[in-house]
């Protein structure tokens, strides 16, 4: 089933109504699709580098707005599914114990999220889920989902058909790597 998925979503990116299918791929997929945007973006890219940056504004504005689907979502369903459940079992202390742990490291929750190939969906539902502030993190997915899609736009706009190879097997690691400097970096500041 996801080999289908994944071949019609490539199929999308050769549709006259390609951005279209863009934005709908990059909206579902912040918050139930289990296809990334990525691959429909890299195609169209190649096809056409002129517009390499206004596809990659559309997936960043969908999947935000995707997100704040997936924020919904957790908000919406753990109040009426989750929280019952978790009080019935004698558990909604522990619920908030972990609701302000996640929250203390929403940002960076959001932030990695939102560059590597972890699931977005799952932060985006866990966001709304321990009700972390809306602002934080919209502003995060902004910054990530932004970072992300322009990172991939400009190496497909300045190196063209020999970057997809790289983009489509190492980009996800070297995305992870990054965010793992990043975020040791900032706890040696902090703890040195």
């Amino acid at each position: 089933m996801i080999r289908r998925l994944y071949d019609w979503t490539l199929s999308l990116a050769h549709h006259p109504k390609a951005l279209w299918a863009l934005a709908l791929v990059a909206f579902i997929e912040s918050s139930v699709f289990p296809i990334p945007p990525d691959l429909l973006m890299i195609p169209m890219i190649i096809a056409t580098p002129r517009r390499a940056f206004v596809i990659a504004g559309v997936a960043t504005v969908a999947s935000v707005l995707g997100g704040l689907l997936g924020y919904a979502i957790g908000m919406f369903a753990f109040e009426g599914i989750g929280q019952p459940i978790l009080e019935s079992l004698g558990k909604s202390d522990s619920m908030e114990d972990f609701n302000a742990r996640f929250n203390g490291v929403g940002f960076w929750a959001v932030l990695i999220a939102g560059l590597t190939p972890f699931p977005y969906k799952v932060i985006t539902i866990m966001s709304g889920w321990t009700a972390m502030p809306l602002g934080t993190f919209l502003v995060t997915s902004i910054i990530a989902r932004a970072l992300r899609f322009f990172i991939i736009a400009t190496l497909l706009w300045k190196f063209g058909e020999p970057i997809r190879d790289f983009i489509e097997k190492r980009l996800g690691l070297m995305f992870t790597l990054f965010c793992i400097v990043l975020v040791g970096g900032f706890l040696m500041v902090r703890y040195l």
